[in-house]
């Protein structure tokens, strides 16, 4: 499995014939290193309405023919721009052609009409990831260790997201095998030294944290 990252919170992983695409916030993302026509992939996840998430989302799934997996009321936006679309909604497990997509909670706000922020936890083939979207620390992290995450993807960048102390903790509560951290130095309100998360997750679990510069790739 090969994870790309594009930048903030967008995320590229590779594995066999499929090609997942995670909150593709491109446009107007000066850490981007790809433009959204560059992007050929089979599945699109946002997790949740704000346009550094949405991003590119929709020129990218009719540039491919991408299926969308995000929250229901998120259904309205996308529908109206002619783009395929499997909405579910918090606690749903969708079914897919590499396994499956449970739609987890976040805590974070969504746009006027963008219903509940969200993360997902996908099934991709053997391989179980847990994209975490923007989100607060909150309780019930605890129980995806039931999932057995293989790949957590988690925000450190603080003021809208998880700070680095709170996303290490969600790292002990969570227990998954590997974290990328994402979701900082994208703009200076969230500037964030990433080696700083990698040390104290790593002094405190058996996780390993493997930081990837935008346009980087690593395997699992």
């Amino acid at each position: 499995m090969k994870i790309e990252f594009l930048g903030h919170a967008a995320f590229l992983i590779t594995e066999g014939d499929y090609t997942l695409l995670f909150d593709p916030f491109l446009t107007g993302n000066p850490m981007a290193t790809k433009k959204p026509e560059e992007l050929k992939p089979t599945h699109i996840f946002v997790s949740h309405g704000h346009s550094d998430h949405i991003g590119d989302a929709i020129l990218i799934a009719r540039n491919s023919s991408a299926k969308v997996y995000t929250i229901f009321e998120l259904e309205e936006v996308f529908g109206k721009q002619g783009v395929e679309i499997e909405p579910g909604n918090l606690g749903g497990r969708l079914p897919a052609e590499f396994g499956s997509i449970k739609l987890i909670p976040a805590f974070h706000g969504s746009g006027i009409a963008g219903g509940h922020a969200c993360g997902f936890v996908v099934k991709l083939n053997d391989k179980k990831i847990y994209f975490a979207g923007d989100t607060a620390l909150f309780g019930d992290m605890s129980l995806l260790q039931d999932e057995q995450i293989d790949l957590a993807l988690l925000p450190i960048g603080d003021v809208f997201t998880m700070g680095i102390e709170d996303a290490a903790k969600a790292v002990e509560m969570i227990q998954p095998k590997n974290v990328i951290p994402m979701h900082y130095n994208t703009f200076p309100p969230i500037e964030k030294d990433p080696v700083e998360f990698k040390k104290l997750v790593e002094a405190k679990t058996q996780a390993k944290v493997t930081i990837i510069k935008p346009g980087e790739t690593t395997e699992l």
